[in-house]
């Protein structure tokens, strides 16, 4: 039996893009170490095993195929916007990344980082003032903020200038963050953009983006293109966070008013009693 969080070994996480499969050789990753093989078959059906042929459970959705190493408690995730037929599911690449899975995810929540490290994009001088927001806890478990709004020069491929843009980010599994924005084009709909962090070890994730886009005219490759660009600029300041694990506990690291979701975030990722990736609060205390 694994000593691995159960929340995280039986749990679902993406391992590859099924378009990569289709058109390539057979992916070999690592998920919570241990290493795996992910292939297509001429059918076009995915397989996907263990290298020490121990069964493992698969599914395939929104483009990516999916492996929970244990028993699953849970289906995968659940995107309703998915089901919508003028809103296609978009991946953006399978992103190694030399951290831990939660600091992926709570850069992905950080609002106050977007005027800097995404200048021209989603943020710019003299803009970068993190607005008040407010966080809440999910019925089902996880946070949502809501409230949030930041000026973006071009908020997506699409935009023809900035603009106050409206978003609201939801956790509702540990390594699964997804964000609502307003479209520049349909600006009473949002497009949802998710971020799954695979972990290949405590200190080392695969980031899988994952885009639901209204049509605003915009090719896939464009939005790919775009959202690569905006990780990429991430992938530096995530690397060089020191330590690679997440610290949970409170006043590990010095938080913001803007920090309020990170903050929930850690809390949250504390009372489910997540250890793999993180340096747990009575660990610090010890």
């Amino acid at each position: 039996m694994s000593t691995i969080d159960p929340i995280l070994w039986n749990d679902w996480h993406p391992v590859a893009e099924t378009c990569t499969l289709l058109s390539g050789p057979p992916v070999e990753t690592v998920l919570l170490g241990v290493p795996l093989v992910i292939a297509a078959d001429a059918d076009g059906a995915f397989h996907a095993r263990r290298t020490d042929d121990v069964p493992l459970h698969q599914d395939e959705r929104y483009g990516l195929v999916w492996v929970c190493l244990g028993t699953p408690e849970r289906p995968v995730l659940a995107i309703p916007e998915a089901d919508e037929p003028d809103r296609p599911a978009v991946t953006v690449g399978s992103i190694r990344v030399q951290t831990a899975g939660p600091r992926v995810i709570e850069n992905f929540l950080d609002l106050g980082h977007l005027g800097y490290v995404h200048a021209r994009y989603l943020g710019d001088d003299p803009h970068t003032q993190v607005l008040p927001y407010k966080v809440d806890a999910l019925p089902e478990g996880g946070i949502i903020a809501t409230g949030c709004k930041m000026f973006q020069p071009q908020a997506s491929p699409a935009a023809t200038e900035g603009f106050m843009v409206d978003y609201v980010y939801k956790v509702e599994r540990p390594l699964a963050t997804c964000l609502y924005k307003a479209n520049p084009v349909h600006r009473d709909r949002f497009d949802v953009i998710f971020l799954f962090a695979q972990p290949v070890s405590e200190e080392e994730s695969i980031a899988h983006p994952l885009l639901l886009c209204l049509p605003d005219g915009t090719t896939a490759a464009d939005l790919r293109t775009f959202q690569q660009l905006i990780f990429m600029q991430d992938k530096p300041i995530l690397e060089n966070q020191v330590p690679k694990r997440l610290p949970l506990a409170d006043g590990a690291e010095l938080p913001i008013a803007a920090d309020k979701s990170s903050v929930a975030y850690r809390r949250w990722l504390s009372k489910i009693g997540m250890t793999y990736g993180v340096i747990p609060a009575q660990a610090r205390a010890a």
